[in-house]
């Protein structure tokens, strides 16, 4: 017999839908497509019976908010038990960009939690603003603001079991969901309702006076679920913390990443940030990993970075199902030719509404395998090398390198496989990828292999030459031309010695 799903697994499902449609398609979007794109993806993940959520919601709101910086939406429970969610998606950026674009070197007052003590950096304020000023275009509540469609959905409720608003969010949205609880709570409804904070991965809002606050409130439920090994919640209280993982069997961070952890942690211009609510820790004992990317490198480091703070892996720490993954483009053939010519996109989760771009420009001819796998496409007009992606309801599929289109080639160099991994000097390494031809080079780091042999466009084997450091791990590179093969964890090989 099924058992009901935590609470945890609940807020973390409705956090990890606030993910859906975070970008415009690359082609364009106006505002209201993408937000009725958003709606349309986020009403079919509520509806469905396997989530956490158990199809046991529905979306009352949900508004964008200038140049799709942030996002929130509310949610109310259709079970009887009179419950709203508040989901706040925060902004939409690369991790790094996340913890640089944040403004940490200013302090500025709180005044809409309803005291003029608490004090919050001005990066998180500003996010906070952008998210009560936002006004919905689109149904079902539109040109309304968060608090007033709030205020409309608890009126229409009953008042008895009495209403419970969840404040909750995922990273960025997070934080600006432990400053949505204090000023949601500051407000006067007619349908009073009880408040619970419940955010994961959220990095701080604000100083002591901000923390001191927020804990002298009456949350029903007040919880901070962190993965241990996830950098960004140690923004700004320890972020220092981050420049000593990973332990065992990694990666350890490189110099070069202690550098940028520390040039990120001067940004707080010695304002210190504390981290408000009751810490609930997960992975500490750093179970949960990604076991591809345990190399001393820096590219390694961010990619655990970013595993460790993915959607997906929280929903598998607080033990939710998996929400629906977007498009994903694992490759496309070929990778060259001219506008007109016919391609085949493969990946997972194509849908029959998807829609491709080639770079900024719309392909206008496609075909849509029923396995939702693979997509042919003509080629739109367009110059250069550019990223094929593919967009529906719930996502733009990212960039790939194997996923790359060169008008009138030639095809791009990408290295995407090399076996084996590791071995000594003098190993044949065979390189996957695509755009290789004969006469190409191979280097690992900057040693160039003397021995190479041109299996096919897909294939070549190179002998791995001796370094400097027997027990390093480096990068294979490909170089055909001008071309050489951008650097990624999937080329990266590892020396055992001689």
């Amino acid at each position: 017999m099924a058992t009901d799903p935590t609470i945890a697994q609940v807020t973390m499902t409705l956090a990890a839908l606030a993910a859906t449609g975070a970008t415009p398609r690359p082609s364009g979007e106006t505002p209201i497509q993408q937000t009725e794109r958003i709606i349309t993806g986020i009403n079919a993940q509520l509806s469905d019976p396997r989530l956490a959520t158990q199809g046991a919601w529905k979306l009352v709101w949900l508004a964008l908010s200038d140049a799709n910086a942030n996002m929130a939406y509310i949610a109310r429970s259709t079970n009887g038990s009179n419950e709203f969610a508040v989901v706040a998606r925060g902004t939409d950026a690369d991790l790094t960009d996340i913890l640089e674009d944040l403004d940490v070197g200013t302090v500025v007052p709180f005044p809409e939690s309803g005291s003029p003590k608490p004090v919050v950096s001005k990066g998180a304020m500003d996010a906070f603003q952008r998210v009560v000023n936002a006004r919905s275009i689109a149904s079902p509540s539109p040109n309304v603001t968060l608090a007033q469609a709030l205020a409309a959905a608890l009126n229409a409720a009953p008042s008895s079991p009495r209403p419970t608003v969840y404040l909750t969010g995922h990273s960025l949205g997070g934080c600006i969901a432990t400053m949505l609880a204090p000023y949601l709570q500051a407000q006067t409804w007619k349908n009073q309702p009880q408040f619970a904070v419940i955010t994961y991965a959220a990095p701080t809002a604000g100083v002591q006076s901000f923390a001191d606050y927020f804990d002298s409130l009456p949350w029903v439920i007040d919880e901070r679920h962190n993965n241990a090994y996830d950098l960004v919640p140690h923004a700004w209280a320890d972020l220092d913390t981050a420049a000593g993982w990973y332990p065992s069997p990694g990666p350890q961070a490189t110099e070069e990443v202690k550098l940028l952890i520390g040039a990120i942690s001067k940004r707080t211009k010695g304002n210190v940030y504390v981290q408000p609510g009751t810490l609930f820790p997960m992975n500490t004992g750093y179970t949960s990993l990604a076991k591809n990317l345990v190399n001393k490198t820096t590219q390694d480091f961010l990619g655990q970075v970013a595993f460790q703070h993915a959607n997906s892996t929280y929903l598998g720490l607080v033990g939710a199902p998996a929400v629906p993954s977007g498009p994903v483009v694992t490759d496309v053939t070929p990778t060259f030719g001219a506008p007109g010519a016919t391609v085949t996109i493969n990946g997972s989760g194509f849908s029959p509404d998807s829609m491709v771009d080639f770079g900024h420009v719309a392909c206008t001819t496609l075909n849509i395998d029923p396995s939702g796998l693979r997509i042919t496409a003509k080629v739109p007009n367009g110059t250069g090398v550019v990223h094929v992606r593919v967009t529906n309801t719930l996502g733009t599929s990212p960039a790939v390198a194997m996923g790359q289109f060169a008008y009138g080639g030639p095809a791009p160099v990408v290295v995407s496989a090399v076996s084996p991994t590791s071995g000594k000097a003098g190993t044949s390494i065979t390189i996957s990828g695509s755009g290789f031809a004969g006469g190409a080079t191979v280097h690992f780091k900057d040693k160039a292999s003397d021995s190479v042999k041109f299996v096919s466009t897909g294939q070549i084997t190179a002998t791995a030459p001796g370094q400097l450091d027997d027990n390093q791990t480096v990068n294979i590179t490909v170089t055909v031309g001008q071309a050489t093969s951008p650097t990624s964890p999937a080329d990266e090989f590892t020396y055992t010695g001689r």
